[in-house]
This record gives structure tokens, C-alpha cells and sequence, in this order.
């Protein structure tokens, strides 16, 4: 399958084979880790991996997606392994973990993201998706340049009880335990999830090995405002799922 989105200088597909894929997993070393390399897990051969390229066929972003029929898979994806999701698994519809969302540090350029949500928009109707979810990370380990930010999560943007995953992973940092001072900005993935009616969990997670913080996020698609829904589902009836 490719999607064949355009927006500017930027089109959007779906890996096709290896080489692809390897793209994918070296911008993904380099905006996860700084260096080259490759960023590979086990994850990678049962997820699908969109890619954003620009006119000259240089890959700018990347990000995998893993469709889950239900709620009762979702102890096979990534985020499992650091947050107790056992709340989502009597969803009885077809759910999209979305991970390793990647742009290239030289690329600022906003269209890339509203290439990569148009297609994801295209692909979340075509398969009746009603969730989408996942972890939004954080440069560091250290929660406190982050504090205005984490602040505003903890007071606005916690998800419903019923649906919000407990604490599994080793170390944890609780929202509305932490400092309130620091102002660096949200990351823009995030903000995106959040102006689209997602929400996020009550803790960060302390992830040593790829120096981060993340936070479960979540959104539900039925509670993407009609406008901004209306706006995404125009740029994706641009695509032809071939």
C-alpha cells in the first residue's frame, strides 16, 4: 500500500521494503539519539512505517503505526512495556498505537506534520479506527525544564479514569508531584494531540536508555473537534490507498 499525499514540497507513503525501512530506523537513531546509527526493535516487523519525503526524495519524518483489532492486543505493543493498559483492553474496536514519531532536526517546516496527519487521518478511516495512542517524549531525563508544561498536563489534559493506565514501569515521576517552574515548550507532536481533544496519562516515565521522559497519549477519535476533523479528513480525500 502507498499514500500518495502531497502538501508543499512534501508526500507521504508507506514503507515498501527494506530499504525503507532502514530509512526509517536511521532517522530515528538520529533524532532519538543524536548520532547515526540505527534504531531497531522488535517492534519494526509487525508495525507499518509512514514516511514523509520531500521533492528530492530526502526522508524527513517517520513514524509507525501497529493496528490493533481491539483492546484485547494491546498487551503486544510498545507502550505496554512501561504502562499498565489493562483499563483498554475491553475495547471491543479497532485501535492505532502510533510510536517513534521522527522529523529531521533541519526540517521545521509545519506542512510535514500536516502531510503526516493527513495520511494518518486517511488510514484511521479507511480502517474504522477508534483510538489512536501511544508515548510522547521529552528530550532529558530531567523533568524540570518541562515544569510549566507538565503543570498545565496534570490540570487540563488527564485522561478519563476508567481509561487511564496505571504505573508499571520501574521509574515513575507522578504529573502532580512535579515543579512547576521550567519553560521549555511542548513538544509539537504533543500539542497536536492535544488541540485534536486527546489526553494524556498522570505520570511520566523515566526512560534511561533513550534519554527521555514520556507520557501516554491518547485520542479517541470520536473526539476530534468536527472542524479540525472536517480539515483532516479534506487533505486525506487528496490520497488514493493504492
Amino acid at each position: 500500500m502507498t499514500i500518495p499525499i502531497f502538501k508543499g514540497r512534501y508526500h507521504a507513503r508507506l514503507a515498501a521494503d527494506a530499504a525503507d525501512l532502514m530509512a526509517c530506523r536511521r532517522l530515528r537513531n538520529l533524532c532519538f539519539f543524536g548520532r547515526p546509527g540505527l534504531d531497531v526493535d522488535s517492534f519494526d516487523d509487525v508495525c507499518r512505517h509512514l514516511m514523509v519525503e520531500d521533492q528530492t526524495g530526502r526522508l524527513v519524518a517517520t513514524l509507525r503505526l501497529f493496528h490493533m483489532p481491539s483492546g484485547a492486543e494491546v498487551e503486544r505493543g510498545y507502550a505496554a512495556r512501561y504502562y499498565d493498559l489493562s483499563r483498554l483492553v475491553s475495547i471491543r474496536s479497532p485501535m492505532m498505537e502510533v510510536g517513534r514519531f521522527s522529523v529531521a532536526p533541519d526540517v521545521l517546516d509545519a506542512d510535514v506534520l500536516r502531510v503526516t496527519w493527513g495520511a494518518v487521518t486517511q488510514i484511521v478511516d479507511a480502517e474504522e479506527t477508534t483510538m489512536l495512542f501511544g508515548c510522547t517524549s521529552f528530550v532529558g531525563t530531567d523533568p524540570a525544564p518541562y515544569g510549566k508544561v507538565f503543570a498545565r498536563l496534570a490540570a487540563r489534559h488527564q485522561g478519563p479514569t476508567h481509561l487511564r493506565p496505571a504505573m508499571r514501569a520501574q521509574e515513575v515521576l507522578p504529573l502532580a508531584d512535579l515543579d512547576k517552574g521550567g519553560a521549555h515548550p511542548m513538544p509539537p507532536l504533543l500539542r497536536t494531540y492535544l488541540a485534536m481533544g486527546g489526553w494524556v496519562g498522570d505520570h511520566l516515565v523515566v526512560d534511561r536508555v533513550m534519554d527521555t521522559l514520556h507520557v501516554f497519549t491518547c485520542l479517541e477519535v470520536d473526539a476530534v473537534p468536527p472542524g479540525r476533523a472536517k480539515a483532516l479528513r479534506g487533505l486525506a480525500q487528496e490520497v488514493a490507498l493504492l
